[in-house]
């Protein structure tokens, strides 16, 4: 924990020192409370508002990626399969799973994962994933590593919640939780707002930020020390993603390649997901809302959607990439947002239009920096099943009914 000091010399650098103002004020327990939020806070990317280096509208020329596809893996599958094998019982491959966010939009008021899927028995959205990781256990006979980043808010929900599971079978050994770093919420000044006189307005630094905080929590020595090569990351959201998939891990290594993409063909030209292709000749994803009607349609020598493989945020890196990229800053987007704040007179003022910045780092940046990815294209209905809204498309609704159709018992 950052003592008061420290906290003071680390705000005053950025010219953020009005943070403490009013820390005289505040109990011992919420003096501890503001100190441990500083401490969480990457307040380096602020330097990005005076650099202007708003990553936003920065992309470059796109081209198309073609992919491993279905075929090609099943015709393969008895060297991927014993090349990814071989790799896991070496201790060689980890998944990371990227578990910040609230169910929110699920009507849940705790963390996404603990949100129950079943309906006649009891099956969280952890259980779902724990389950598909122990495929791979039982498959390999090796425990994988398993490091869930959560955020500020669903912390202490989530650890004790695994806890209270006897973490649904898995051996504990093998889990590490840590934080995702927070990014500030400021004026357009550049000053750091406060939602209360011990409460910063802060968010998660985005999906792209989950190695600079696994790095930032400690957990490099747990990887070092394990002789972890490949880190597998994938979102909590997906039930029925296959992760430290052996086939994929297999496909990777042996391709030669620095890192991995799984995808699904587009269900149409305008299905709503990111594309893995190739940005300046570099791995890259364009978002549904960048790409030109004419990407959209385009078509190849096939007569297949040319930009057709959508990610589905389950990759594979290389931890020597990953550190090197490290050493490098990954570009932060500004975005602009309403945002609450505590005015001069201590009152919370929700704002009807924008206000102010909030910081991301996103995971497509993170593939763009790696010099090669190969894209692996999966089944769609076998290991692509999001829950993101209560009913309709990509909903619980969805999820069940593909849950159902995969033998999982609801």
């Amino acid at each position: 924990m950052l003592t008061y000091e420290e906290a003071k010399n680390y705000l005053e650098k950025y010219g953020q020192e009005h943070l403490l103002a009013y820390y005289d004020e505040l109990s011992p327990q919420d003096q501890s409370s503001l100190l441990a939020q500083i401490e969480l806070i990457d307040l380096s990317v602020l330097d990005n508002l005076d650099a202007e280096k708003n990553s936003n509208t920065k992309r470059g020329s796109f081209e198309p990626l073609g992919a491993v596809t279905i075929g090609d893996i099943a015709a393969n599958s008895e060297q991927y399969l014993q090349t990814g094998i071989e790799a896991i019982k070496a201790g060689k491959a980890a998944a990371v799973l990227l578990a910040g966010g609230q169910g929110t939009r699920l009507g849940f008021d705790k963390p996404k994962g603990m949100f129950n899927i079943g309906v006649k028995r009891e099956l969280y959205i952890f259980e779902c994933l724990v389950n598909n990781l122990m495929d791979v256990v039982k498959q390999s006979g090796t425990w994988v590593p398993l490091y869930i980043m959560t955020s500020e808010k669903n912390n202490a929900d989530t650890v004790a919640f695994f806890k209270e599971k006897d973490y649904f079978g898995y051996n504990s050994d093998y889990v590490r939780f840590f934080i995702q770093d927070m990014a500030p919420s400021v004026d357009f000044d550049g000053k750091i707002y406060m939602e209360g006189k011990g409460r910063i307005s802060m968010s998660p630094n985005g999906n792209g930020g989950w190695f600079s905080s696994l790095v930032r929590a400690g957990l490099m020595d747990d990887i070092r020390s394990r002789g972890v090569e490949w880190l597998n990351v994938f979102a909590v959201d997906n039930v029925l993603q296959r992760i430290a998939d052996p086939l994929f891990i297999g496909a990777v290594i042996d391709s030669g390649l620095q890192s991995g993409g799984k995808v699904v063909s587009k269900a149409d030209p305008d299905e709503r997901v990111g594309v893995l292709c190739l940005e300046d000749g570099m791995p890259s994803i364009v978002e549904y809302y960048e790409m030109t009607d004419e990407m959209r349609t385009r078509l190849d020598e096939n007569g297949e959607l040319a930009y057709r493989y959508g990610v589905i945020l389950n990759y594979l890196f290389s931890v020597e990439k990953l550190v090197a990229i490290s050493d490098n800053k990954m570009p932060v987007h500004i975005v602009d947002k309403k945002i609450p704040y505590m005015d001069k007179s201590g009152e919370l003022v929700k704002p009807e239009r924008p206000n102010g910045h909030k910081f991301e780092t996103l995971v497509l940046d993170m593939v763009h920096m790696q010099d090669s990815c190969l894209a692996y294209e999966v089944v769609r209905n076998k290991e692509f099943a999001p829950v993101k809204n209560p009913t309709g498309v990509d909903s619980v609704e969805s999820a069940r009914e593909l849950l159902k159709e995969n033998g999982v018992e609801l």
